[in-house]
């Protein structure tokens, strides 16, 4: 039985994330149905991660387990015939038998982007949040530079995937403007549900004035989800880096 990873990107935009659910269409299932009808087979997908409903991947890995002995070089063209346009699979390969897409991975990053201008711009609309009210980026700044490091972060998560432990480490947390865009960049060995959003929402609430940068920690310690800013729309969402290291193979994807 071959283990085989799969490295694609993908427009969350008409998905309801990437999990399989009963009633919706979601990436797995829609990634599944495509590699079954390749390799002859039913397949189940390990992703890295339950991106929601509406947010985008740059990058992103699964893995499945198959008989089928076609070639890692042929899938990426096999199962593309196969997908919709908005997703696309672009790199194939064989891995060893415990590489587990979620589980190998060491860190991750997520970007967060605001197209911040007083006029909309369509081509934007679902790929990056409109923001008419200028957002100064060095107050952002000091305000994602509070989260880096090791902390609780049940205030800036949304109820509804239980978890063993709210503490993760935060290895980044960069802020960028490009004219009128903003590029809010969060490196952690883990997310929380609607961790990087709800993160957003705080840094922007910081911009706003609605809080200073300094209160952030106090908010953490507290683990006060309604003095954090808010969950900010999933369109300007993308996965767009990731580690693995599990002792056998190692690799980063961008």
């Amino acid at each position: 039985m071959r283990n085989i990873a799969l490295f694609l990107k993908y427009d969350g935009s008409a998905y309801h994330g990437w999990q399989v659910q009963k009633n919706a269409r979601t990436v797995a299932q829609t990634l599944e149905e495509a590699a079954a009808a390749v390799v002859g087979h039913k397949v189940h997908l390990t992703g890295c991660g339950r991106t929601d409903a509406g947010v985008h991947a740059r990058v992103y890995v699964a893995n499945f387990r198959t008989e089928s002995a076609i070639p890692c070089g042929r899938l990426p063209y096999a199962l593309n015939t196969h997908l919709p346009g908005d997703i696309v699979v672009y790199d194939a390969r064989e891995v060893h038998d415990g590489f587990n897409a979620i589980g190998s991975c060491v860190k991750k990053e997520y970007t967060y982007q605001i197209y911040n201008s007083h006029i909309r711009d369509p081509f934007y609309v679902n790929r990056a949040w409109f923001y008419p009210k200028h957002l100064d980026e060095e107050v952002m700044r000091q305000a994602a530079a509070q989260f880096v490091g090791t902390h609780d972060f049940a205030a800036v998560r949304s109820v509804g995937t239980d978890v063993r432990s709210t503490i993760r480490t935060v290895h980044h947390f960069e802020v960028e403007r490009d004219g009128e865009l903003i590029y809010l960049r969060i490196c952690a060995n883990g997310f929380l549900y609607n961790m990087a959003r709800a993160m957003t929402g705080t840094v922007v609430y910081a911009a706003e004035g609605k809080l200073a940068p300094g209160d952030i920690g106090k908010i953490l310690e507290a683990g006060n989800r309604t003095a954090a800013g808010p969950t900010v729309p999933p369109g300007g969402l993308y996965m767009t880096q990731l580690w693995y290291d599990d002792g056998e193979v190692a690799f980063h994807v961008r």
